[in-house]
Parts: structure tokens; C-alpha cells; sequence
């Protein structure tokens, strides 16, 4: 025979089981909610997406001008043969730098404003996105900034996130700095293990224009070894087809992007 207590402790584990249930259901719409707040911006990773709804954001300025970029620097056994290159054809360029590296090389950094470039924030460490860290990435990106300053004297402008992946977390960063993401109208693909002058000059054709945000690598940090010899041989070869087309090449400060200095308001 069941007694009443027993079909009330029968019913009191049922409450128990619907209830965690239910917590463990509203646990995972929580994450969900919150990897979709997180990754939300990152959208504009694509480049057909990002040229509609933010144009600045894809490096997007002067008709007449095609700004040149870099990623991964300073590294001393790479970056001194671009800035030997660009003196060469007399081009200046926009250097997104690693904070780390930075402060392991700040006379490679010296170097590079001495030479007429500019220096921007790429991030203190090369890291992927994965998970929301508004304290650290706020931390990483001020240290980045107090790097570049105090190796340029000037405060940076440009933010350009590792992997070109804007998330939440580092779009709120950079705003709270007064930086402007941008990243890349067109690109090399000069990372790979295929990519020679060739490829990387195909690659950049396919958005190269008036007006256009170019990105390259001068370092193979975050690439495969040896891939930087694919963005230094192309580069001569990019500089001077700009200029056939009556393009000039420079810096993003000299691009005219629009936007502001906190950027990129259409991607939250």
C-alpha cells in the first residue's frame, strides 16, 4: 500500500526533476545568448557583408588612394626588409603591430615611424576569439596602445582584431580606447604554403581599386615559415601597378576612411 508521504516524496522529486531540467534548459539559452552577443560582430569577417553595412570598417577611403597595411610585427628578421622595400619605391605603409613584439622591439619599432609609416594596434597577443573576455581584452589593448605610443609619441588610431574577427568583447575595447577598427578591402592570402608574387598579386586583384585597404603580412609569426618572402617579392610589383592605374599609396591616416574614432557602429 502507498502512503500519502510517500506519493508526497514521489512528488517532490518530480518537482525536483522538472526543475532542473528547466535551470539546465535556461543555463544553455543563457550561453546561447551570449556566444550569439559575443560572435555577432565577427559577421563582418565577410567581405561582401562588411562592404554593404560598413564600409570604413572595409577600408573603404580615398578613390584616388589604396592605403598599404601589415600584420604581425615588428620582427626583426622580417619587417627590416620590407621597410628597405618600401624605402625603395618610396611608399609608406600602416603597421598593424603586436603589443608583445612591440615591447620586445621598440628601436624595430622606432624604426618603422622613422621611415614616414604609421603604427596601429593589432592586439597584444596574436589569440583567437572563442570565448567573451571583456577584461583582458580591454587590458591587452590598452597595453598595445601605451606601447605604440610611447614608441611612436603618438596615440594609435586604427584597430585591426587578430584574424580579422571583431567580436563583441574587443569591438567595446577598442571603442572605450577611442580606436577605429578597420580591416582589409583586400588581402594576399600571403599566410599559405602555396602563396608566392604570383598568387598574392592574383588574390589582391580581385578587390584591388580606388579607395581600397590592402592587407599583407610582414612577418611569418602566424604564418607557415617562410610565407613573408610571398609578400615582399609581390610587393614592388603592387606599389607600381597602383601607380600605373594613377592610384597613390600610403598610409591609412592618409586614406580619408570615415567613421571616426570609434568606428564601426554598424557592426553591434
Amino acid at each position: 500500500m502507498v502512503t500519502p508521504s510517500a506519493n508526497r516524496r514521489r512528488g517532490n522529486q518530480a518537482g525536483r526533476g522538472r526543475a532542473a531540467v528547466l535551470g539546465g534548459a535556461g543555463a544553455a539559452a543563457a550561453a546561447l545568448a551570449t556566444a550569439a552577443w559575443h560572435i555577432g560582430p565577427a559577421a563582418t569577417w565577410l567581405p561582401g557583408l562588411r562592404r554593404v553595412i560598413s564600409p570604413a570598417l572595409d577600408g573603404r577611403g580615398d578613390p584616388g588612394h589604396v592605403a598599404l597595411t601589415f600584420d604581425d610585427g615588428p620582427d626583426p628578421r622580417t619587417t627590416p626588409h620590407f621597410l628597405r622595400e618600401l624605402d625603395r619605391l618610396g611608399a609608406r605603409a600602416t603597421f598593424f603591430v603586436l603589443g608583445s613584439q612591440l615591447e620586445r622591439h621598440p628601436e624595430l619599432g622606432r624604426r618603422i615611424v622613422e621611415g614616414g609609416h604609421e603604427l596601429a594596434v593589432h592586439g597584444w597577443l596574436h589569440e583567437k576569439f572563442w570565448r567573451p573576455r571583456p577584461l583582458a581584452d580591454r587590458r591587452d589593448l590598452a597595453r598595445t596602445v601605451d606601447a605604440v605610443e610611447r614608441t611612436s609619441g603618438r596615440r594609435p588610431r586604427w584597430y585591426r582584431p587578430p584574424y580579422g574577427v571583431l567580436t563583441a568583447t574587443r569591438l567595446r575595447a577598442a571603442r572605450s580606447l577611442g580606436l577605429q577598427p578597420v580591416l582589409w578591402t583586400a588581402w594576399g592570402r600571403d599566410w599559405t604554403s602555396q602563396a608566392d608574387a604570383e598568387s598574392v598579386l592574383r588574390e589582391l586583384d580581385r578587390r584591388l581599386c580606388g579607395g581600397a585597404t590592402v592587407l599583407l603580412h610582414d612577418t611569418d609569426r602566424s604564418s607557415v615559415p617562410g610565407a613573408w618572402h610571398s609578400a615582399l617579392d609581390a610587393l614592388p610589383r603592387l606599389v607600381m601597378r597602383c601607380r600605373a592605374d594613377g592610384l597613390r599609396v600610403g598610409t591609412l591616416a592618409e586614406h580619408g576612411v570615415r567613421g571616426g574614432r570609434s568606428g564601426a557602429a554598424s557592426t553591434s
